[in-house]
Order: structure tokens, then sequence, then C-alpha cells
């Protein structure tokens, strides 16, 4: 069966990469092991071996094109097999000098085929969502579904969905697995009678990442993570001392520790090849065991087991942990951040709160936090700083906000969130409270919506609560500033009569983009914070 091999993802942030020269022309046989061709991504240049043996039938892209990552990139097999679904065309490409071009938007096939099947698509959850994680599918391939019926789960990066079904039909085909990142607007299933042609709406590698349907990269997987079963295991080839393995194979051995004397070879001619490595690499406890002297391995038995002191779990991310991590990595990558701190005395704003929380009833108030209140004082001040208050966009336009629309950094049980309070300046102390607390309950719920997830112009995170003294937080894009919010600390100071007087003090860490702005007027507003809050005024509970 003609199998496809896919440009691999180097990095969780390497989206495409550049495909820079075909080391097998269509119509060569390629063997396992073999270098298929080689690529670069923005940091670095890589060799792809072959981990499929037979003629290779088609190349998909050219020298130089940039290809999205887990895309085919060519198709090998057996000669005269049908190549078709890979290519997009009805017959087997013929042997060529030029490979055919890359496919740049998911287009439809060249001859439309009459169908009554009906796509259905991953939703669009808010303007800055570009894709979705399919969580979990609630139909299999064959079953029937009603309208209303919940079709399949998926994520976002800031909350959770159930997609119920909008048609009724029999589900024909999925072209996406559970935990697929999958484009939005793009075909996840399709729903019709039994017999219709769902070939018009499987999803074709395209130049903006839309994966490659799931058959292909469910081959891809597969011959990626288990020991071929066709290529035959043998103890690798060696000359004076020296085991034969590929660049790729050494460097990989160095990396995971694996020694590649323990190593079964399946490359040609004896060679180890880089998942002979990934193989050891599983199994390393039997290998280490097995090469070792015997005289070590009775050491190794009266001491204590190396088990119980190097033992482990792996988990993997997930993959709103993922997106966080690059958006953190972004934003420390393509900002100038500096961070600023300042304390203020606490005393004004612990005897309001223990009057409304003494009075709330009376006065008709909810509960008051420390983080209300520093909410309140901000969206008065940062009105006053705008390049604060505002966006960096492109790098090279600066969009000022009339409003204060205050994000809140949220503790989620799925990773960080931040909803926005819009128009905050225009709240009473009260509103604020309800407000904010509502938005950081639907934020833990994973029940918030979209639009309540972006267009903030200034955030303000609030790690106190776990004792926090002082910390750099980092700035959410493309926002210029973010207020980091830390513990009440007792501190002394000089009484008029020149006694010592313990009061509580809280520190304000504020992280702003030097592109946008400079080291005095983030001062400034660091300040003006202070001496506001530092006066607090009863006036705010009646507002």
């Amino acid at each position: 069966m003609a199998k496809p091999v896919l440009m691999p993802k180097q990095g969780i942030t390497v989206e495409q990469c550049v495909l820079t020269k075909w080391h097998k022309k269509v119509g060569e046989h390629i063997s396992v092991g073999e270098v298929l061709f080689s690529y670069e991504t923005d940091k670095s240049a890589f060799d792809q071996e072959s981990e499929v043996e037979g003629e290779v039938l088609a190349l998909l892209f050219d020298e130089g094109a940039e290809v999205p990552v887990l895309v085919p990139v060519c198709v090998v097999g057996a000669k005269g097999e049908d190549i078709s679904e890979f290519t997009g065309k009805a017959t087997q490409a013929a042997p060529t000098e030029t490979p055919a071009a890359p496919v740049t938007t998911a287009a439809a096939p060249a001859a439309p085929v009459a169908t009554d099947a009906k796509p259905v698509l991953m939703p669009k959850q808010g303007i800055t969502v570009e894709q979705c994680v399919l969580t979990k599918w609630h139909k299999k391939v064959g079953e029937h579904i009603s309208v209303g019926e919940v079709l399949f789960s998926y994520e976002t990066d800031k909350a959770a969905f159930d997609q119920e079904s909008e048609v009724e039909g029999e589900i024909l085909a999925q072209f996406y697995k559970d935990g697929d990142e999958v484009p939005v607007l793009v075909p996840v299933c399709a729903v019709g009678k039994k017999g219709d042609d769902v070939s018009p709406f499987a999803p074709n590698a395209n130049a903006q990442g839309s994966a490659a349907p799931a058959e292909a990269k469910a081959v891809e997987v597969t011959a990626a993570s288990a020991p071929a079963q066709t290529a035959a295991s043998a103890k690798p080839a060696t000359e004076n001392g020296k085991v034969f393995a590929s660049p790729r194979a050494k460097h990989l051995a160095e990396k995971l520790g694996v020694d590649l004397a323990a190593c079964d070879a399946t490359g040609p001619k004896g060679r180890i090849v880089e998942k002979d490595v990934r193989t050891a690499s599983v199994n390393g406890a039997k290998a280490a065991t097995e090469s070792a002297p015997a005289e070590a391995k009775t050491i190794a038995e009266v001491k204590a087991p190396a088990a119980d002191v190097r033992a482990y779990t792996e988990e993997k991310m997930s993959n709103m942990r993922k997106v966080i991590a690059k958006n953190m990595m972004n934003s420390l990558s393509s900002m100038a951040q500096l961070t600023h701190n300042i304390s203020f005395d606490c005393t004004n704003i612990i005897a309001l709160r223990a009057f409304i929380k003494a009075n709330a009833e009376r006065l008709g108030l909810p509960n008051i936090t420390f983080n209300d209140i520093i909410l309140y004082a901000v969206s008065r001040v940062i009105l006053n700083h705008k390049a604060l208050n505002a966006n960096l966009v492109n790098g090279d336009t600066m969009r000022y906000f009339s409003s204060a629309n205050l994000g809140i950094a949220v503790d989620t049980p799925k990773g960080l969130l931040v909803p926005v309070l819009f128009g905050a300046e225009r709240m009473s102390l009260k509103e604020i409270a309800v407000n904010a607390k509502k938005l950081a309950k639907e934020a833990q719920a994973g029940t918030l919506k979209p639009d309540l997830m972006s267009g903030g112009s200034f955030t303000v995170s609030n790690i106190g609560v776990y004792g926090i003294e002082s910390f750099t937080p980092v700035i959410n894009p493309p926002q210029t500033g973010i207020l980091g919010v830390c513990a009440l600390e007792t501190r002394v100071k000089i009484g008029a009569n020149g006694e010592i007087v313990p009061y509580q003090a809280m520190t304000l860490s504020l992280t702003y983009d030097h592109r946008a702005l400079d080291g005095s007027p983030a001062s400034k507003f660091l300040k003006e914070l202070k001496e506001y809050l530092e006066n607090f005024s009863y006036n705010v509970i009646f507002d």
C-alpha cells in the first residue's frame, strides 16, 4: 500500500519548513534509513531519513517550497500503486523531473462530484481563533445522528465546547481523530445517506497549515513510533570498534543517553537509524542491563535498586498548556519587557475593607476583596497613562483605548485564562466586585464566551494569596503592560514622635513594553496608583 511521507514538526512553534533538497527522484528506490530529502526550519537544518521502503511514486513539492508541517511531501510504495488520494489526480502521477507545485488552498477536486452528503465544519469561536482541538467524538462512522445530538467536543485555547449536529443522517466519514488540531471552518466529518460520496469534503494539505487526512497522519505516526515490522532487526555493523549509525541517530542517542551498541539495527547494511535509537530508548532499562558487565550488575543489586531513585512518570502537556507556552514565549521573544516594583501602605484599604465587611448587609454590598479595590483604582488611574492603556499592533502602531478594558488573570483547572472587564472605569466598586467574580467563575467552569477573552487594554494578575512578595508578570500581547499584585507584608516606619510603627504593605509589580513607553511614564503610573490606594476614599462605597 502506498504511504505518504509527512513534513516533520520540529518544535511546538514550527508551522512550516523549507524543503531544501530532494535526494531521490520519482521512480527511484528508497530503503529504510536512506536520506529522502533535506529541510530547514527558521532555526536549523535536517536530513529526513525514510522510515519505509519502496519506490518513490510522487514528489508533491518543489525544492525551495515552504511546506506546512504534518503535510505529505511525497509518496512511497510499489510500482503502479494508485496514489490519487495523495495527489488529488484521478490516475497515478507519471514520473517527472518537475514535482507538482504545492497546493496553497484547501481546494475542492477539479471535477466536483454530485453528492447529497453534507460536511460539518469546525466552528470559529471568536475572531482570533484559528484552530481548535477536537477532544472527543461522540459518534462513530456508520452511526446515525439526529439534529441537536452532540457530535463532537472541542477546545480553543480559552474554553471547551460541545458541537451539536445541525443535520440528520449517517456519519459517513471522520477526517480527524481525537486530539487533532483542526483549522476552523474546515470539514471534520461528513453526514448523509449510506453510499453518498464524501471525497469533495476530505481536507487537503494547504499553506495555511490544515492537517492531512487522519488516515495519512495515522500512517506516519505508526511508522515513526513503532518498530518496523517488515525491516529485519539485527545487531549493528561495526568496524574497528565503531558502530555504523546515521548522523541523526548518533545525535539522538547522545541526547537520550542510549548506547548505540545496545540498539538493534534496521537500516541498510546493519546501519542504526533514528527509530532504532527511539526503540532502544523505550526499552532502555533492558538494554542497560544486558550491556552491563556481570560484576557491575552484582554491585547494582547490592545497592538500592536504581528504579527506586530514578523512577518517574511522563504526561503529555495539555493542548491549552501548549498554547499558553507558545503565547508566553512569543510575548518574551517579541517585546522589550522591563519590570518596576513599588509598595504602598495598605492601612487605609484594610480599614475600608473591614468597614465594608461589618456593614455589608446594611449597605447591600457583596464581598469586596483587595483585588476588587485594586481593579477599581487601576481603572481610574490608567486613563491618565494612555501608553499603558493600549495595544501595540504589528510592532509599529499604537492603539489607544478610551475605556479601561481590564484583563483579569484567572487560574483555572486547564491553565491561566484572562477574561476582560470592559469599561471598568464606568463601574462602581460594587459592580466591579460582582462582574469580576462572575468572569472568574465562568472562566473556571469553562463556559466563558470567547469574545470576553480578547480586546483587553491592560491586565491585572494577583498572586498575593500564595504569599508572593514580588514577581515579574509577563505581558499579554498585544497589550503594553501588566500589573502584578503581591501579598501583604508587615513592615515598620518611624511615627510622628520618632517611635517605630508597624504597618501592612503590598508590592505592585508593573511589567511594561519598553518599545511603547519609557521608564519615566511607567514609574509615574505606579506612583499615581500608589497615592490613589493610600488615600482610598470611603465615598467609593456609595458611587
